[in-house]
């Protein structure tokens, strides 16, 4: 049973901070906040949506800085914003008729590819190159999708956003995590959305967590800025094996 005391609130906020600094730069904060909120006695259901309000933060806070700094145009990303929540709405509808077991399966492996393709591509650098898809068939293919996936599952989002900015809008690597972090906002405010409408989110633990996740989402927002791809490249592949192998774990010990 659930009980918030001071020294559980601490830990939890603690917890939120150091989530939203790797978060804003690699993704994969989910790993530590969600047996985070399970170990302190929430249901699954309502971790998963308690989450989302703490993550909203962290994603608002890193998207803003990213916005004044002048490293997103907000304009240009209306169409994928709007795709991306409503890919983000399908799929938490869908989440509770699905059974995600198939997926559960999938997901490890996927994310190991994508820890392989940052650690061992030349082409991801600080420079923009050449863009495979227009603006307007990005949003409808890989900002729904991914979109839809954060609603259904989640782990790894900020990573495929940012692996799809890459090879596909053909943006160098600084660029692709501050509109993957704007993304990630839009689709946590979705998922959120149905879970308070579910009654899944445990309000004022969320909120705790939600100003360290904002805390730690500016200090590691900063960096992107200040160090580019030099911290954010050996972070995602760390980050990828991470959220793979935590994934294997759970499924097979």
């Amino acid at each position: 049973m659930f009980e918030l005391t001071l020294q559980l609130a601490l830990i939890l906020f603690a917890v939120a901070l150091l989530a939203g600094f790797i978060d804003s730069i690699a993704g994969g904060g989910g790993l530590l906040t969600i047996p985070a909120l399970m170990w302190a006695g929430l249901p699954p259901a309502a971790a998963l949506g308690t989450n989302k309000l703490q993550a909203c933060g962290g994603s608002f806070f890193a998207s803003l800085y990213f916005v004044r700094k002048g490293m997103v145009d907000l304009r240009s990303m209306r169409l994928s914003l709007m795709c991306a929540f409503i890919g983000a709405a399908i799929g938490t509808i869908f989440v509770q008729m699905i059974d995600a077991e198939l997926l559960e399966l999938v997901l490890p492996f996927l994310i190991l590819a994508i820890g392989c393709y940052f650690l061992f591509s030349k082409k991801i650098s600080e420079d923009d190159r050449q863009q495979v898809l227009s603006p307007s068939v990005f949003a409808f293919t890989a900002a729904l999708g991914v979109g839809l996936y954060d609603g259904f599952f989640g782990p790894g989002t900020g990573s495929f956003f940012a692996l799809a900015f890459v090879s596909l809008a053909g943006f160098g690597l600084a660029k692709a995590t501050a509109h993957a972090k704007l993304l990630n906002f839009a689709t946590n405010i979705a998922s959120l959305i149905f879970f308070l409408i579910g009654g899944q989110v445990v309000v004022i633990l969320g909120l705790i967590m939600l100003v360290g996740q904002s805390i730690g989402a500016t200090l590691g927002s900063r960096l992107v800025v200040t160090k580019g791809v030099k911290i954010i490249k050996p972070l995602v592949v760390v980050m990828s094996f991470g959220m793979s192998l935590k994934l294997l774990w759970s499924q097979y010990m």
